[in-house]
């Protein structure tokens, strides 16, 4: 064949480059062409979910309703009334960008003065005008009109914050699933037990009580423990306590515990918030032996049941609110946990209420304790930290959370 190399096998359509090969089925082909398809349509999915997507397609499809629910107005009034309008409005608050809404708005405003005139043509145009009870009343158009402003406030204020409202309230839920997660107590060796309950103010998700915890030193012999108070409650103090236990985690166990306080006290002062302020206490404890430190900083004081006397003593430290001034040095006070002893630490929602001095909150609280954890063992005190906060703070209006620790 003339301009082919000698030896070079004929083209044809199965070799010649860029063709489909002839042997390739029709079905291979759609299949190929369908799975490029549906990985655009996720892609853009994706995108559009995470805001970074044009939301142009959900403008079309909300502007198609419209016109939809126009129609069934005009002919099925009972079961499409005027106040329909508000079901594209309310799905664009929540989809849309601000700009993309406004349009939306527009057209549903032309819709709902297009349903009036038809409505007062036909009302003209029966037999019995006064009969006719179809059309756009006042209170119709306000509730619409009231859609828009909540809804367009809406748009605003999560193109602000920059995140779509599905975003958002993932957000919002991981933020609360990780101050869970930092709060639970790691696993104890055997002869070791724990229980840790957290209730936020006013039944709220968020709480501006926190517990870290990790099991550090050689061999993670050593048990430390951080319960902070971070000052104000709900949402505000629950935003401040999940950046605080973020650090407080990072530098549990990275830092002699002579040292956390103060490099705890120092990120709280660079944070220059308005209401900074926290108190908090550093447990360390061996659990070889039981030995244990408390540092504390403008914390409630330890209290620990000694199993052998039968009577609760107050581990109390010394040392100021962190994020107050600079400098500040906290002065520890030891113990030891033998079997059956019962340390607690808690926050000051559990002790304090109108009325109520604060020693008198604390002695109410180890007397219910004491029933609570009556004398150690591994389901002794299972649900006690819980049933602590039901008897004695179930009513105040405060973050609390209790920690117990014990042995057997």
């Amino acid at each position: 064949m003339a301009g082919r190399p000698p030896g070079a096998p004929p083209q044809t359509t199965a070799t010649r480059p860029g063709a489909t090969p002839a042997s390739e089925p029709v079905t291979a082909r759609l299949r190929k062409r369908l799975r490029r398809v549906r990985r655009r349509l996720r892609t853009a999915g994706v995108d559009y979910f995470r805001g970074g997507a044009a939301d142009w397609p959900v403008l079309c499809a909300l502007a198609l309703l419209v016109p939809l629910l126009i129609l069934l107005n005009i002919w099925l009034p009972d079961w499409a009334p005027p106040t329909s309008l508000v079901l594209p409005i309310l799905a664009g608050a929540l989809l849309l960008r601000p700009g993309s809404l406004v349009v939306l708005y527009a057209l549903a405003a032309l819709g709902l003065s297009a349903e009036s005139v038809i409505h007062t043509g036909q009302r003209v145009a029966s037999d019995n005008p006064e009969a006719y009870v179809y059309g756009v009343t006042p209170g119709a158009a306000l509730v619409v009109g009231a859609a828009g402003v909540g809804g367009l406030l809406l748009a605003q204020f999560r193109a602000r914050v920059g995140v779509p409202w599905w975003g958002g309230s993932t957000m919002l839920f991981d933020l609360r699933e990780r101050l869970r997660v930092q709060s639970r107590v790691p696993a104890l060796p055997v002869g070791w037990h724990a229980d840790m309950a957290l209730r936020p103010a006013g039944g709220q998700s968020f709480s501006g009580d926190f517990v870290v915890a990790a099991r550090t030193g050689p061999g993670q012999r050593l048990l430390e423990v951080v319960l902070a108070d971070v000052s104000g409650k709900g949402m505000d103090a629950g935003s401040r306590a999940l950046l605080l236990s973020g650090a407080f985690g990072g530098l549990v166990g990275s830092l002699p515990a002579h040292d956390f306080l103060p490099a705890a006290n120092g990120y709280l002062l660079r944070q220059s918030w308005e209401e900074g302020f926290a108190t908090a206490v550093h447990l360390v404890l061996d659990l070889d032996t039981g030995e244990y430190e408390l540092l504390s900083a403008g914390h409630l004081p330890g209290m620990q049941r000694v199993a052998g006397a039968g009577r609760w003593e107050v581990k109390e430290a010394d040392g100021p609110l962190l994020g107050i001034y600079d400098g500040a040095k906290f002065e520890g006070v030891r113990g030891r946990l033998n079997r059956g002893d019962v340390l607690m630490l808690c926050t000051d929602g559990m002790v304090e209420a109108p009325g109520r001095d604060l020693t008198e909150g604390m002695d109410r609280l180890m007397g219910e304790a004491d029933r609570l954890v009556p004398g150690g063992g591994s389901g002794a005190g299972a649900g006690a930290a819980a049933a602590l906060i039901e008897t004695v703070a179930r009513d105040i209006n405060d973050d609390r959370a209790v920690l117990l620790l014990w042995r057997d």
